[in-house]
């Protein structure tokens, strides 16, 4: 299926899924369109406000104009994949502009937090397809773990260079840095987390 065909179907969806109850998401991976509902946790949610208020700290003398957020999709036609990363480095205008997407080449940096439903997509599909869409840098965050890995310098057909952290680390994520000490990881209820 042509990807204007798997296009036309998302935005079919994504005006279903505001008809639902909950939190749904729409995104285009390798089988085309699918509708997820999400459901993020507190930490979740915590790591992800914590790396985009460093960024949006840190981003107006390294690149003015630019914003760290959550919420749009970025597509890339080319290869028929259109993704809804926890956070990302976009220019701040585009979210004045209209449709449901930003176009790829205009993302510096897409951060992912794992899910503990589904781990394998930040490790596996979602590392394939951010680096085919040519964004230069990838931060997963595994709150299941404790553990974060930056990939950047997108070759070919993966990242050229792998740089691991765990939580407490400072990371370097490109020309900026990212304290984790206030990250948390995942925890079973009652669990006393630091």
């Amino acid at each position: 299926m042509d990807y204007a065909k798997m296009r036309a179907i998302a935005e079919d969806l994504t005006a279903y899924a505001e008809r639902l109850e909950g939190s749904w998401n729409v995104e285009i991976g390798p089988s085309g369109p699918f509708l997820a509902m999400m459901s993020p946790s507190k930490r979740h949610e915590g790591t992800v406000r914590r790396i985009r208020n460093q960024l949006n700290e840190q981003l107006p003398a390294t690149h003015p104009g630019y914003i760290c957020e959550n919420g749009p999709e970025i597509e890339h036609p080319e290869i028929g994949r259109m993704r809804r990363p926890d956070a990302l480095v976009i220019p701040e205008d585009v979210l004045d502009e209209a449709g449901l997407a930003v176009d790829a080449t205009q993302v510096l940096a897409v951060i992912e937090i794992v899910s503990p439903s589904n781990p394998e997509n930040a490790y596996g599909e979602k590392l394939t397809e951010y680096q085919a869409m040519g964004i230069g840098l990838y931060m997963i965050v595994d709150p299941r773990t404790g553990t974060i890995e930056v990939h950047s310098d997108p070759c070919g057909d993966r990242y050229r260079q792998k740089a691991p952290y765990i939580f407490g680390d400072t990371v370097a994520l490109g020309p900026w840095s990212v304290e984790t000490s206030g990250f948390r990881r995942y925890g079973k209820p009652g669990d006393q987390m630091p």
